[in-house]
């Protein structure tokens, strides 16, 4: 991979984007380099995700996990009384 240098930034910039990486809890170098992917590459992390999550196989729906919660609770008149 290419190295970039970037000299004569405003503070307020270099403020900002230090501000702005660890909002997101990543270096500021890898936000630098998201930033510049996404400006002029067009590829955002939202769209990065959103392709991940259509890349996953479909496993079923939300029915399925509340028919397992609900066979693993007891029922209410099972339970003890204080």
């Amino acid at each position: 991979m290419a190295q970039l240098v970037v000299r004569n930034i405003d503070e307020e910039v270099v403020r900002a984007l230090k501000l702005r990486a660890a909002e997101r809890g990543v270096s500021t170098e890898a936000e630098h380099r998201a930033l510049l992917r996404e400006v002029l590459l067009g590829k955002s992390r939202a769209a990065q995700f959103k392709q991940a999550l259509a890349s996953m196989p479909d496993v079923g729906s939300d029915d399925d996990f509340a028919a397992s919660r609900d066979k693993d609770r007891p029922h209410p008149k099972s339970l003890p009384e204080n």
